[in-house]
C-alpha cells in the first residue's frame, strides 16, 4: 500500500473501532470506491493491536482494578469489581461461541456490500429507538446476569458486517435499563477480550501463512489507529451526554442508503 493508504485505512480502523457506526462499512468503501488493493493480514493485525491497546490504555485502572477482584474472587472474596469482571467474561462466551460456529459462514456469504448496507440501516433504527426511549435508571453495579448474557448475545450478533459491535451492545444495554455512560462503558470493557481474540485468530493465521509484510507500514498503522482510537473513546465518553446517540443513527442511515446505492447502480458486492 502506499503511505496515505495506510493513513486513511488505519484512521478508519481507530475511529470507527468504538464508535457505533460499524468498522466494517467504512473498511469496504476504498476499495469499491477508489480500487485499494487488500490491506493484508499483517496490517489487519496490526491495527487490531493498535485499538486494543488504545482501549486497555485508557480503561487500565479500571481493567487492573477488575482483575485484581477477579483473582481475589477465585479465593471466596467477592465484591461489586469481582463481580463486573465475571459479568464482562460471562457477556463474551456468546461471541466467542458464535465466532468458532458461524466464522466461515459469515465470510463465505455475509460479507456483501448488500448486507452490510441492510445492517447498518437496521441496526441504526434500532439504536434510534434505543436512544430516544431510553429509561437510564441503571448503573454497572445493578448489572445482573440475565444482562450480561443478553448484551453478550447482542454482541455475537456484531459478527455480521455492519452491525457494529458498539453500537448493538450500548442498544442492549439501553434498552436494559443502563446510564448512557454506564452502557458505553460496559461495551468498551467487552472489547478488549473480543478484539485480544480477533487479533490472535489473525495472527496465528499470518504466522501460519509466513507472510511477508511492509512491517514499517504495518508499525505505521499500529500507531495511527492506536492514537485514533484512543482519541475517539476520550471524546465518544466525554460527550455522550451531551450529543446523545442521534448524530450517529443520522450518520448510519446516511451511510446505508449511500451503500444501496452503491450496490444498485454499480453493482458492487
Amino acid at each position: 500500500m502506499e503511505l496515505f493508504q495506510v493513513v486513511i485505512l488505519a484512521l478508519l480502523q481507530g475511529l470507527t473501532e468504538f464508535l457505533p457506526i460499524s468498522s466494517s462499512a467504512h473498511l469496504i468503501l476504498p476499495s469499491h470506491l477508489l480500487g485499494w488493493p487488500d490491506q493484508g493480514l499483517a496490517f489487519d493485525v496490526g491495527v487490531h493491536v493498535g485499538t486494543l491497546l488504545a482501549v486497555v490504555i485508557y480503561f487500565r485502572h479500571d481493567l487492573i482494578r477488575l482483575f485484581m477482584a477477579w483473582n481475589r474472587s477465585l479465593a471466596g472474596s467477592h465484591s461489586t469489581d469481582s463481580r463486573l469482571a465475571w459479568l464482562v467474561v460471562v457477556a463474551t462466551l456468546p461471541a466467542l461461541v458464535a465466532g468458532l460456529v458461524l466464522n466461515e459462514l459469515i465470510d463465505q456469504h455475509l460479507r456483501s456490500t448488500l448486507v452490510i448496507a441492510a445492517t447498518t440501516l437496521i441496526f441504526g433504527a434500532l439504536l434510534c429507538w434505543a436512544d430516544l426511549f431510553r429509561k437510564e435508571q441503571r448503573d454497572l453495579s445493578s448489572l445482573k446476569l440475565k444482562d450480561a448474557l443478553i448484551i453478550g448475545c447482542s454482541q455475537a450478533v456484531a459478527l455480521i458486517p455492519g452491525t457494529s459491535r458498539s453500537g448493538i451492545t450500548i442498544t442492549a444495554a439501553l434498552m436494559l435499563g443502563l446510564e448512557r455512560q454506564a452502557a458505553a462503558r460496559y461495551s468498551f470493557l467487552l472489547s478488549v477480550p473480543v478484539i485480544l481474540g480477533a487479533g490472535l485468530i489473525k495472527g496465528l493465521d499470518l504466522y501460519a501463512l509466513g507472510e511477508k509484510a511492509p512491517w514499517a507500514m504495518v508499525l505505521l498503522g499500529t500507531l495511527i489507529a492506536g492514537v485514533s482510537a484512543f482519541s475517539c473513546i476520550h471524546l465518544f465518553l466525554k460527550w455522550l451526554d451531551r450529543i446523545g446517540m442521534q448524530p450517529f443513527v443520522v450518520y448510519r442511515l446516511v451511510l446505508g442508503v449511500f451503500l444501496l446505492g452503491l450496490w444498485y447502480t454499480l453493482g458492487v458486492v
